[in-house]
C-alpha cells in the first residue's frame, strides 16, 4: 500500500459476494440499473467523440457495493484497433464475481452480439502486478474481439460486486468523473442506495450541482458528464486545492467510526506465542538494551531489514493483515502485515504503540474527504516513548535510532483505536540525521583557471542508501560510471571521473560514494578579476510561484519536503594573499520553507564552506508568498562568490610557472587514471586533449585526438584536430581534417568556415574566397558571418581594398553590426589603408559590443599604424584585462614594448608564441615584426 496509488481502481474493478467464483458469469444487467440510450449508429463523423458511451452506476446496500459499467468506443484507426481489440478485465475471485452482460459490435445499423455468437472471455491465471511487489489474487478475463474493424463501435457492459467482512457491514464506493475538454456522446455517473440507510456522498469537482432525489425506496444521484471545465490550479499548490476527479460515498458517520472499525484488525494479544521464533527475537532485543528507544530502533530494524515488502491482497486481505507469525515465517508482507508485526514486537517490549492510517501522496486532502478507509493507502506505527511521538514505518528502510524522531510527510493520519479517534495532524520536523552529506575537496594549487582535480565523498542514508546498495550489485560498470558522473555534476561542471567506489555500512544504514576526477575551473574573469560562484544552496533553491490571478491569491505554495543535506567544501588555493568574498557569507535562518545555515572560513591556503539545509515548513502561507518570493530573488543576487587577488597572474603565466615547477603532474595523473579506467571511451582522451591544448602542448593534444578519433570520429574531433595541426604548421593535415568533418556533416556552417580558412592556409586563397562567396550567396542568418570571412580571406591574401569593397555595401544595410564593423576596421588596419575610417568603425563597434576584447585589439592595430603607440598600448591592456589569452594582443604589445625598450616585451612575445605558434608569420604578412 505504501507508495502505491489510492486503491480506487481496485474498488472499481473487483467484486465480493458470498458465492464468488473464479470464472466470469454471463447474466443480464441487474434490475436497479437504468439503461443508457443506445448508441446512435449514424453519428460517425470525424468530429464526433470517440467515446460513444461511458455509463457507470453503483448501488450500495447491506454493506455491498455493486458497480455496473457500460462502455462503447468507436474504432477510428488501425492503431486504435490494436489497442481496443483485446479486452482485459481484472478481478479477484476471492473477493467477488465478474459478471458479463453484453459484448457487441455496432456496424452501421447492424448489431453483432459476440456473447450470443459464442465468444467467451478466457481467464489468465497469473499475478497482474507481481512486478510491482503485489500478490493480490487478481485474475484477468481476456477477450480477443473477433471481426472488429476500423469504423466499428465496440460496446461492453459488465458488473462487479464488493463486500468486505473487515468493514463490519460498512461500505464505500468511488466513481471516477471527467470534465471538459474530455468528450463523450453520452456519459454519466449514477449512485443509488436505499433511502432507509445512512450514506454520505461527496463530489470533489467544481461546478457540480448534483443533488440526491428519491425514486421509490431509493435515493440516487445522477451526474451528466463531462462536467464543466475545472478551474486551473497552479502546479505548486498543495494537493487539497486540486480537484479529485471522483464522487465518493461512505456509510461511516465520522473518522472515529473508521478508526473503531479498523481497530480489531490490529489486535496483538496472543500473536507472539511463548517459545515461538518471534518470542526469541523479542528476548534478543530485551537482552541487548534496557532502553526503550534502543529497543524500538532494534524492532523497527528487524521489520524493515528482515521482512521484504510484498503487497498481499488475497483471501480477503485488502484490509486484513496477515498474522505476525506468518509474516515472520514467509519473510514478506505489505504495510498492514509489517505494521501488525511491529506493533506486536513493540507491545511485547512494553512500548506504547498504535497503528495509524495514512495517505502517502495526498495526506493534506484527507480532512476534506468523506470518512472511509479508502481515503488512505498506507498504515504505519505511532509509538510514544518518554512523551515523544515516533512514527515508525516498517515498509521503509535504513532507519536507525537517530532517525526515530523523523516525521514522514503524510500531513494527516488516523489513529486506529478501539474507541475510535479523530484525524491527527503531523508536524514538520528536520530529520535526525542528514539524508545527504557531501564532502567536496578541490585542488586548485596549480592555478585557479586550470582544470581542478577533485574528490567527492557522498554519504547517503535511509531508503535511498538501501536502493544504491541494492542497485550497485546489479548495475553494469557503465551504469555505475554514469551514476558517479551524475552525482559529481550536482557539485561541479564538466567533470571527468577517474575512479569511484560504493560502500555500504549496515550498522548506520548508509552508503558512501567516493568519486575522484577532474573538473572545469569554476573561476571566470569579470571586471578584470577572477571570480568563482561557490553557492550551490541558494542557486539550486527554486521558489517562483505564480499567484497573479485573483483566484489564486489565497492558495499557499507547497514546499519540497525532501530530507536534510549538508555540503562541506574544501578548496585548496594557490599561494598568495588577497582572496576575498562577495555575496552572503551567512544565510537566513529560514527561506522558502527550508531551514538554512552557512559557515565560511578562509585560512592559510584554503577556503572552507559548510552549508546545511532541512525542511522547516510544509507550505508557504498565501500572505507570505510575495515576501518569500522577493527574499529568494534577493538571495539569488547575493550568491557567495570568491574573488581572487587583484594581481593574480594571467593563465599563460600560470601555465609557464606550472610547467617549470611540475605543478601540472597531479592534473595529468587524474587524466591518466581516467583513461586507464576507460581506454575505449572517447571522453577521457578528448578531455585530456582539451587540457593539453589549453596548456599549449600541441603534440600531446594531437596524440590524444588521434586516439579519440580512432575510437569514434566526429565533426567536433576532426575540427579540433584540424585546429591543432594548423597551430603546428601542418596546413595540409588541417585541411584534410576539415574535409573529413565536412564528409560527416556537409551542412555544418562552422565546418564550412574552417574548410575555407584551411584551404587558404594550404596555398589556395582564391578557392577559399570562392567557398566563402558561395555561402554568402545562400543568404540566411549566417550570411553576414561568411561576408566577414570572405573579407578576411581577401585581406590576408593582400587584397585589402577588395575586402573593404565586399564589406561596404553590407555594412551600409546593417550599420549597427559590431562584428562587421570590427572586420572592416581590422582589414583596414592590417592593410594600412583608410585608417581614419577604420578608427571610426572600431570605436563604434566597441560602443555596440558586449565583449569588445577583439575590437580593442583591432583598434590597437589602427593606432599602431597611425603611430599612436600610447593609445595602442591602452587598448591592448584593456583587451588583455578582459581576454588575457588573446595572442594577437600579446604579440602586438610585445612589439610596441620592444620598440620602447620595455623588458616585459620578451615575456609578451613568448606568451603569444606559446598560445599561437604561428603568430610571427601572421604578423609578418602585415609587415610587423618584433
Amino acid at each position: 500500500m505504501r507508495g502505491r496509488k489510492l486503491l480506487v481502481a481496485v474498488l472499481l474493478s473487483t467484486a465480493g459476494v458470498a458465492h464468488a467464483g473464479d470464472k466470469p458469469l454471463y447474466q443480464a444487467a441487474p434490475g436497479w440499473v437504468k439503461a443508457a440510450p443506445a448508441p446512435d449508429p449514424k453519428r460517425t463523423a470525424e468530429s464526433d467523440p470517440m467515446i460513444v458511451l461511458f455509463d457507470e452506476q453503483a448501488r450500495i446496500a447491506d454493506g455491498q457495493v455493486w458497480t455496473y459499467f457500460d462502455q462503447a468506443q468507436r474504432v477510428v484507426s488501425a492503431q486504435m484497433l490494436s489497442n481496443v481489440g483485446t479486452v482485459t478485465l481484472p478481478w479477484q475471485p476471492d473477493a467477488g464475481d465478474l459478471i458479463i452482460h453484453r459484448v457487441e459490435i455496432i456496424r452501421g445499423g447492424e448489431r453483432i452480439d459476440l456473447v450470443a455468437a459464442g465468444q467467451r472471455f478466457q481467464v489468465l491465471r497469473r499475478e497482474q502486478q507481481l512486478e510491482q511487489w503485489q500478490i493480490n489474487g487478481t485474475l484477468t478475463a481476456s477477450l480477443a474481439v473477433e471481426g472488429l474493424r476500423v469504423g466499428d463501435v465496440l460496446r461492453l457492459s459488465y458488473s462487479t460486486t464488493h463486500k468486505d467482512a473487515a468493514l463490519q457491514g460498512n461500505a464505500q464506493a468511488f466513481l471516477p468523473l471527467f470534465a471538459d475538454p474530455m468528450r463523450a456522446q453520452f456519459a454519466r455517473a449514477r449512485l443509488s442506495w436505499p433511502k432507509s440507510s445512512k450514506l454520505g456522498w461527496k463530489v470533489h469537482m467544481a461546478g457540480n450541482a448534483a443533488k440526491p432525489v428519491t425514486e421509490g425506496d431509493d435515493q440516487l444521484i445522477d451526474i451528466a458528464m463531462p462536467l464543466a471545465k475545472q478551474p486551473e490550479i497552479p502546479a505548486d499548490a498543495p494537493p487539497r486545492f486540486k480537484p479529485m476527479t471522483l464522487i465518493e460515498a461512505s456509510s461511516y458517520a465520522d473518522w472515529q467510526a473508521v478508526s473503531k472499525v479498523m481497530a480489531p484488525l490490529y489486535r496483538t494479544e496472543g500473536l507472539i506465542a511463548a517459545g515461538s521464533p518471534l518470542a526469541a527475537e523479542v528476548a534478543k532485543i530485551r537482552d541487548k538494551s534496557p532502553d526503550a528507544r534502543t529497543r524500538a530502533a532494534l524492532a523497527l530494524r528487524l521489520v524493515q531489514d528482515d521482512v521484504r515488502y510484498l503487497f498481499v491482497g488475497m483471501d480477503g486481505g485488502s484490509y486484513t493483515p496477515q498474522a505476525p507469525a506468518e509474516t515472520w515465517s514467509r519473510r514478506y508482507g505489505d504495510c498492514k502485515a509489517k505494521t501488525l508485526l511491529l506493533l506486536a514486537l513493540l507491545r511485547a517490549l512494553d512500548i506504547q504503540a498504535e497503528p495509524v492510517l495514512a495517505n502517502t501522496e495526498a495526506g493534506d486532502v484527507v480532512p476534506a474527504r468523506l470518512p472511509a478507509p479508502g481515503a488512505f493507502n498506507h498504515v504505519l506505527v505511532h509509538a510514544t516513548i518518554d512523551g515523544q511521538s515516533l512514527w515508525l514505518d516498517g515498509t521503509s528502510s535504513g532507519a536507525r535510532i537517530a532517525d526515530l524522531g523523523d516525521v514522514p510527510p503524510f500531513r494527516n493520519v488516523l489513529p486506529v483505536r478501539p474507541d475510535g479517534a479523530a484525524l491527527m495532524a503531523l508536524p514538520v520536523r528536520a530529520p535526525g540525521r542528514p539524508t545527504f552529506e557531501a564532502d567536496i575537496d578541490m585542488d586548485q594549487r596549480a592555478g585557479l583557471d586550470l582544470p581542478t582535480p577533485f574528490t567527492i565523498q557522498l554519504l547517503v542514508r535511509g531508503p535511498l542508501a538501501e536502493a544504491i546498495h541494492a542497485g550497485s550489485g546489479q548495475a553494469t560498470k557503465e551504469q555505475l560510471d554514469q551514476m558517479a558522473t551524475s552525482f559529481a555534476s550536482g557539485f561541479l561542471s564538466d567533470s571527468l571521473i577517474a575512479d569511484r567506489s560504493i560502500a555500504y555500512d549496515a550498522e548506520s544504514a548508509s552508503a558512501t560514494i567516493r568519486i575522484r576526477g577532474i573538473a572545469g575551473s569554476p573561476w571566470h574573469r569579470e571586471d578584470g578579476r577572477l571570480r568563482a560562484v561557490l553557492d550551490k544552496t541558494i542557486s539550486s533553491l527554486s521558489f517562483e510561484p505564480d499567484r497573479a490571478r485573483p483566484e489564486w491569491q489565497d492558495i499557499p505554495v507547497a514546499v519540497n519536503e525532501n530530507g536534510s543535506a549538508v555540503a562541506r567544501w574544501r578548496i585548496r588555493l594557490p599561494a598568495g594573499k588577497g582572496f576575498t568574498f562577495d555575496g552572503d557569507q551567512t544565510l537566513p535562518a529560514t527561506l522558502a520553507g527550508r531551514a538554512l545555515s552557512r559557515k565560511v572560513t578562509l585560512g592559510e591556503g584554503e577556503l572552507r564552506i559548510e552549508d546545511r539545509s532541512s525542511p522547516d515548513l510544509a507550505e508557504v502561507a498565501p500572505a507570505k508568498v510575495a515576501e518569500t518570493k522577493a527574499q529568494v530573488a534577493l538571495a539569488k543576487t547575493r550568491l557567495l562568490t570568491a574573488l581572487a587577488p587583484e594581481n593574480t597572474a594571467p593563465r599563460w603565466k600560470t601555465v609557464m610557472e606550472a610547467k617549470r615547477s611540475g605543478a601540472l603532474k597531479p592534473l595529468l595523473d587524474v587524466y591518466a587514471a581516467a583513461i586507464a579506467a576507460n581506454p575505449k571511451e572517447v571522453e577521457p582522451w578528448s578531455s585530456r586533449a582539451n587540457f593539453h591544448a589549453g596548456i599549449w602542448e600541441w603534440k600531446a593534444a594531437l596524440a590524444d585526438l588521434d586516439h579519440a578519433i580512432g575510437i569514434q570520429p566526429s565533426v567536433a574531433l576532426y575540427s579540433q584536430r584540424a585546429g591543432i595541426k594548423s597551430a603546428m604548421g601542418d596546413d595540409k593535415g588541417a585541411l584534410a581534417d576539415a574535409q573529413a568533418a565536412k564528409t560527416l556533416d556537409p551542412g555544418d556552417s562552422g565546418v564550412a568556415s574552417l574548410l575555407a580558412t584551411y584551404t587558404a592556409n594550404a596555398g589556395q586563397p582564391d578557392a577559399a574566397v570562392q567557398m566563402a562567396a558561395e555561402r554568402v550567396a545562400r543568404g540566411g542568418s549566417e550570411r553576414n558571418g561568411f561576408v566577414a570571412l570572405q573579407a578576411q580571406l581577401l585581406g590576408d591574401s593582400g587584397h585589402a581594398a577588395d575586402a573593404v569593397a565586399v564589406l561596404d555595401p553590407v555594412i551600409a544595410k546593417a550599420p549597427g553590426n559590431a562584428m562587421l564593423l570590427n572586420s572592416r576596421c581590422w582589414i583596414k588596419g592590417t592593410g594600412n589603408i583608410g585608417l581614419d575610417g577604420a578608427l571610426k568603425d572600431c570605436t563604434k563597434a566597441i560602443e555596440l559590443a558586449e565583449q569588445p576584447a577583439s575590437i580593442l585589439d583591432s583598434r590597437a592595430m589602427v593606432y599602431f599604424r597611425m603611430g599612436r603607440m600610447d593609445d595602442a598600448l591602452a587598448d591592448l591592456n584593456a583587451a588583455l584585462d578582459v581576454a588575457p589569452l588573446q595572442s594577437s594582443s600579446l604579440f602586438l604589445r610585445g612589439v610596441i614594448r620592444g620598440k620602447t625598450g620595455d623588458k616585459a616585451a620578451a615575456e609578451d612575445l613568448a606568451a603569444a608564441r606559446m598560445i599561437w605558434p604561428r603568430v610571427d608569420g601572421d604578423y609578418a604578412r602585415f609587415g610587423i615584426k618584433p
